[in-house]
C-alpha cells in the first residue's frame, strides 16, 4: 500500500472514531449516564492512538507504548460496564 493511501485510510479511521465518540457524548448529555461518557472518551482515546501511529512514523515493532492509549480505552469501557451492572442490580435474592 502506498504511503498516501495509508494516510488516507488513517484519516477515515480517525474520523470514524471521532464521530462515534461524539455520538456517545450526545447521548451522555441527554441522559448523564456514565456509560455513554466512557464510551465516548474511549473512542476519542482510540482516535488519538491512531493519530499518533500515523503521524509519528515509528516502525511497527516499536509502537508498543502507543498502544497504552488503546489499553486505557478498553479498560475504561470495562470499568463503565462493570459500574453500570453493579448499580443497576437490586438487593441480593431479588429477581
Amino acid at each position: 500500500m502506498s504511503p498516501e493511501l495509508a494516510h488516507f485510510d488513517d484519516g477515515f479511521i480517525v474520523m470514524g472514531y471521532f464521530v462515534i465518540g461524539a455520538f456517545f457524548m450526545r447521548f451522555w448529555r441527554r441522559t448523564r449516564d456514565f456509560l455513554f461518557m466512557a464510551f465516548g472518551l474511549a473512542f476519542w482515546l482510540m482516535a488519538l492512538n491512531q493519530i499518533i501511529d500515523s503521524i509519528s512514523h515509528i516502525p511497527p515493532t516499536d509502537q508498543s507504548p502507543t498502544y497504552l492509549l488503546r489499553l486505557a480505552a478498553f479498560l475504561l469501557i470495562i470499568f463503565a460496564i462493570w459500574r453500570k451492572n453493579k448499580y443497576r442490580s437490586g438487593p441480593p435474592g431479588k429477581i
